[in-house]
């Protein structure tokens, strides 16, 4: 009988200890590495995004730094953004749906669940009061929390399906984007939080692409802002926890299950966090089909280069190199910056071996009103080894000359992608960027951010006038056609 009553005991203790862990979970929140380098990016930054996969805690992690930030209740490692009062802050998905499902969730508990009320990374006991959003089963529209300086912080949950509108007015000290949000209302956000120097985080998977608000991060990062990107890697069960030195979370069985599953577009944007734009892929690859280890250049390789001009968008050179024998075609070196003069520009180009030839599209022959020479004539002042004449495709069967055609050069790079004979440096980031947003629409390539995969273009269709080692036959006065080459 005393056996029974002592199991009893014990197995009591176990569940108040169960409970107590189950509405105390901001005091056992133990980040993984990914995690707490985004959570120390608040300290310098007040514009961030953790770009990542699916299923590695993205939004546990957005749940957790809001908790901390409306309670006071810091942990002794953290390194991040620290605010010393109470504040005012919103919580924001797609949808008054999504935002009660995975937002509310996260910081409140299972919204259908009564019992449930606290669950989550606020504990219960400091959630003085909450209103509900009318209409929608279970959610809620703004909660008090209780600080550790005994006022209440103010959390206002908010969707981007109410319009812009119901971003507009107020000024808040901290804003979760979880998900990302149309770029009017990240605008409006950022706006809210201006005068009391507060922050603005998002949490979300690039679903939609190359979108003005992820790219603006990626391609135009600006002082207080900064990226975090975030894959399956980092949630890895041999990757451990920064406190309690826990696994993550990810198997590798699970892994594989889910990337089966996932239609080949998707795979690099669910696994990565990398934008990418679905089925308007005009590349539908894989990077890991098509990147390599920096290649070793062979002084007999053939190498040519390719730009495309620009001033509000980049002037973009890549430089290419084909290895004849095995007929693969490597992209080794890029260039890439906006809002320089030609001048400004070729004292990156010449840093290159000056010797390799450079392919143009026409309109660098172009004059201005007042006469001065097209863009190619300025650069080849410059010392830039620009070619004599501007771009043209290989010429076909019975032709002198090819033509401009933008779908015929990136049928053939997609082919030689294809077959595994279009290689791309991995470092080079930029070149990667743009290949994940490089779309269609309605059939059509959209001619925006494509001034790297332009200049590859060039560069990969102008691979017969490519020269090798040192080759000093090309210069100016010999006319380019004379190194046309038969590529096979």
């Amino acid at each position: 009988m005393a056996d029974a009553q002592e199991l009893a005991k014990k197995l009591e203790i176990v569940q108040e200890l169960e409970r107590r862990k189950a509405y105390e979970k901001i005091s056992n929140y133990d980040p993984l590495p990914y995690q707490d380098q985004f959570h120390e990016t608040g300290r310098k930054n007040n514009q961030r995004l953790l770009m990542a996969a699916n299923r590695i805690g993205k939004s546990y992690c957005g749940a957790a730094e809001m908790a901390f930030h409306l309670t006071g209740l810091y942990p002794k490692w953290w390194t991040g953004k620290r605010y010393d009062k109470c504040i005012t802050a919103w919580a924001c998905g797609v949808s008054n749906e999504t935002t009660r499902d995975i937002v509310q969730n996260e910081l409140c508990g299972t919204p259908e669940d009564s019992d449930a009320w606290g669950t989550g990374m606020i504990p219960k006991d400091l959630i003085v009061n909450s209103e509900r959003r009318p209409g929608v089963p279970n959610a809620k529209s703004s909660i008090l929390v209780r600080h550790k300086n005994g006022r209440n912080s103010t959390l206002h949950f908010k969707s981007y399906e109410q319009g812009v509108a119901k971003f507009m007015g107020k000024s808040v000290d901290c804003i979760w984007l979880d998900e990302e949000p149309p770029n009017e209302i990240y605008s409006q956000c950022v706006t809210r939080t201006l005068d009391r120097k507060g922050m603005v985080y998002m949490t979300f998977t690039p679903e939609s692409g190359m979108t003005d608000t992820v790219a603006s991060f990626i391609n135009d990062i600006k002082k207080k802002q900064s990226i975090n990107n975030a894959t399956w890697d980092d949630a890895k069960e041999d990757v451990k926890s920064v406190i309690n030195k826990q696994p993550g979370h990810l198997t590798t069985d699970m892994m594989e299950q889910v990337l089966n599953a996932l239609p080949p577009h998707e795979r690099e944007m669910r696994s990565r966090g990398v934008p990418v734009v679905g089925s308007g892929l005009v590349f539908p690859l894989s990077e890991d089909d098509i990147s390599v280890e920096s290649p070793i250049i062979q002084d007999h390789w053939l190498k040519i280069a390719g730009i495309d001009f620009g001033w509000d968008h980049p002037t973009a050179v890549v430089w290419g190199a084909l290895d004849q024998d095995a007929d693969i075609f490597y992209v080794y070196d890029v260039y890439s910056n906006r809002k320089m003069s030609p001048m400004e520009h070729s004292r990156s180009i010449i840093e290159r071996p000056h010797f390799i030839p450079i392919a143009y599209p026409h309109d660098g022959n172009r004059r201005d009103s007042m006469g001065n020479p097209g863009l190619a004539e300025q650069y080849r002042r410059c010392g830039c080894n620009v070619m004599l004449d501007h771009f043209s495709n290989p010429p076909g069967l019975g032709q002198k000359k090819g033509t401009n055609s933008v779908e015929e050069g990136i049928q053939e790079m997609y082919q030689y992608m294809q077959e595994g004979k279009f290689k791309v440096a991995k470092h080079l980031l930029d070149w990667f960027n743009e290949f994940r947003m490089y779309h269609r629409k309605d059939g059509k390539i959209v001619a925006l951010r494509d001034d790297i995969m332009s200049a590859t273009r060039y560069c990969f269709m102008s691979r017969r006038f490519g020269v090798a080692g040192e080759d000093d036959r090309w210069s100016n006065d010999l006319n380019y056609k004379t190194l046309n080459r038969m590529i096979i």
